[in-house]
């Protein structure tokens, strides 16, 4: 077997190796590098970034969309600040907008803003759900400004976090019983239920009232970002992020290379060698420590040991480019406006328990939930002039209780049927349809792409397609965590991807924490 040559690595043994090109890889390299380690990043693909990068994925069109990841909460600034990103986010000017069909009448919930009191009012016929949702969020944000600072620290026992938290309503409400027991406590309108669960439902497949609490967990981390909750646009697209940290992790002295694939990790303890694969044969390195940037699932295989249990994804992500944002069957709402936040779809509170049941049962929801985000409102940067000129603009449509399973026997007609039945719903909504909207590529084809669990788990080795690579964990120390939540079975050995305790989303903090234990912090 031919031996893949090193002659570009500086060295025959480095400080550290990670394995992974992802955002929590690069940022483990440029905290590690800045603190003086010899950093070696080993990427499979042939660019860094994983899921959090930008692409052109129309032919002959020029608009880099974030084709994967796409919205910004939990990256700490304190990470931004400490390795000297040139990256930053824009606020959205609304937070959400919902559509609704009631008494034959198009009508909608919009919430961010002036007008938000009114919105409700108008839906619901009284300042009673608004009023509970001010006292909900309020109590979520007390949450946050206390939870998310401890994420970038060591684990908290369970205790202390408790005693940080300083709240028992909130702690027994988020942390002990199921999310759908204080959503159906505090509201009594079925979309508005439907908004606040929806958080709980992102790349999570569970019922509000699923008593592991994967639910809970799942809208604790899309609560506390930040301190605030808000989900922020980033400027330039995801691989603005990505870019950013491969420059500060190269400027500070990390060497990454593309194109070598991790196969095998021995390690005693106290060494390390990496063996690895490029299209010219294979090789090895050496490391006093390894971190690596994949799933649990990947870790075993390249340490030889059993398997965790197998992680399954339940999204449709889907990508479009439009000539112009469609006309709303609601006519008292811009589209501008509309757009500019989450617009929700068949997102009420009955019609997720329904797709959640249906999906369960091994069916397609006959009603897919999904929501829209339209970034270049927000972000004409990732446009091209011409396009932005023209009023183009991009969506972003991510479908939930889709779970892997149900794309396993025919993957290509069930994904075929799933878009179709999802933009059916969004037509509802419309008073034009969607594909009406559409631009078209350099061959005349329509710009939208549709990604599957498969798809993600083909193209970035997500297991089953799980975005988090395995449910979320709640952020305190267990017996089997070690103390930054990033540590193995082997002390050299560092897990600093997503399926790190308190890992998941565009955070960087598993970077961050592998980095912190790896120096002795």
């Amino acid at each position: 077997m031919r031996a893949a040559s090193s002659e570009s690595f500086s060295r025959s043994v480095y400080d550290a190796v990670i394995v992974g090109g992802g955002h929590n890889g690069l940022v483990a390299a440029a905290y590690l590098a800045r603190a003086g380690r010899s950093v070696l990043v080993l990427e499979r693909l042939g660019n860094t970034g994983g899921a959090a990068v930008s692409t052109r994925p129309f032919a002959g069109v020029d608009a880099r969309l974030s084709r994967y990841s796409y919205l910004v909460s939990l990256l700490p600034g304190s990470i931004v600040r400490d390795l000297g990103l040139s990256f930053s986010v824009r606020k959205r000017t609304v937070s959400s907008y919902t559509p609704v069909v009631r008494d034959g009448r198009a009508t909608g919930l919009l919430v961010g803003g002036e007008g938000t009191r009114e919105s409700f009012a108008a839906l619901t016929g009284s300042d009673r759900e608004y009023t509970a949702w001010e006292q909900f969020y309020d109590r979520t944000r007390q949450v946050a400004e206390r939870v998310f600072p401890t994420l970038t620290e060591p684990l908290p026992t369970r205790q202390e976090l408790r005693e940080r938290v300083g709240d028992e309503t909130a702690w027994r409400t988020l942390f002990e019983e199921p999310i759908g027991a204080v959503i159906e406590e505090n509201f009594a309108d079925d979309l508005v239920r439907g908004v606040v669960l929806t958080d709980a439902l992102i790349g999570t497949f569970a019922d509000a009232h699923d008593p592991s609490l994967v639910q809970n967990r799942c809208f604790l981390y899309h609560v506390i970002g930040g301190g605030t909750g808000d989900w922020d646009v980033p400027v330039g697209g995801m691989g603005a992020l990505t870019d950013a940290l491969a420059e500060a992790a190269r400027s500070a002295g990390a060497e990454i290379v593309t194109g070598h694939e991790a196969i095998r990790i021995e390690t005693d303890g106290t060494a390390a060698e990496v063996a690895f694969r490029t299209d010219d044969g294979e090789g090895t390195v050496a490391a006093r420590k390894v971190l690596v940037n994949a799933s649990p699932q990947a870790l075993s295989a390249l340490l030889g040991e059993p398997a965790p249990a197998p992680a399954e994804g339940a999204q449709l992500k889907v990508n479009m480019l439009l000539r112009r944002l469609p006309r709303l069957r609601d006519s008292s709402v811009d589209p501008r406006q509309a757009f500019s936040g989450t617009f929700h779809i068949s997102e009420g509170y009955g019609q997720l328990a329904a797709a959640y049941a249906q999906a369960a049962a091994g069916r397609l929801p006959e009603a897919p939930p999904s929501e829209i985000y339209c970034h270049s409102l927000t972000d004409p940067s990732i446009l091209g002039p011409e396009l932005a000129a023209q009023g183009y603009q991009t969506l972003t449509l991510f479908g939930l209780h889709t779970p892997a399973p149900l794309f396993t026997e025919a993957p290509d007609a069930t994904r075929d049927a799933l878009l179709k039945a999802t933009l059916a719903e969004l037509d509802a909504h419309l008073d034009e349809p969607i594909s009406d909207c559409l631009a078209l590529d350099e061959a005349g084809r329509p710009c939208i792409e549709a990604k599957t669990p498969l798809d993600l788990e083909h193209d970035l080795r997500l297991p089953g397609g799980h975005i988090f690579h395995r449910d979320l964990a709640f952020p305190w120390a267990e017996d089997s965590t070690g103390r930054w939540g990033v540590e193995t079975g082997h002390a050299n050995v560092l897990l600093c991807g997503a399926g790190a305790v308190r890992g998941g989303g565009v955070s960087g903090i598993p970077g961050h924490n592998a980095a912190m234990a790896a120096l002795g912090r």
